[in-house]
């Protein structure tokens, strides 16, 4: 059973940072990118990074996030971590990552990060 587990949220000031983890299980985690998703109140869900498999090992990120957040994978403990600097509060949401395997999405339960100023 693929599960994804985040963890790492809180409550922060702006400026400050964030280290949020996803622990995966239940798939090949090398074999897989890895995204991490947010969602203020009342607006849509969007991607914020994304990570390619390890053979590929790019990165991707929301223009907004650029040079704050950096996406890494340890595969040695299956988890992916989202380093989030300088934090905004439009920052401000729940943290979801992400895995599409056979074209079927999964989520964790996600996490809460709330930026106050």
């Amino acid at each position: 059973e693929v599960q994804l587990v985040e963890s790492g949220g809180g409550l922060v000031h702006t400026g400050e940072s964030l280290r949020l983890s996803c622990e995966a299980s239940g798939f090949t985690f090398d074999d897989y990118a890895i995204g991490w998703f947010r969602q203020a109140p009342g607006k849509a869900r969007e991607g914020v990074a994304c990570l390619s498999t390890a053979d590929d090992n790019s990165a991707y990120y929301l223009d907004s996030v650029k040079g704050r957040f950096t996406i890494t994978s340890d595969s040695a403990k299956n988890t992916n971590y989202l380093q989030m600097n300088a934090l905004k509060r439009e920052d401000t949401g729940v943290y979801y990552c992400n895995t599409n395997i056979l074209r079927i999405d999964y989520w964790g339960q996600g996490t809460q990060v709330t930026v106050s100023s």
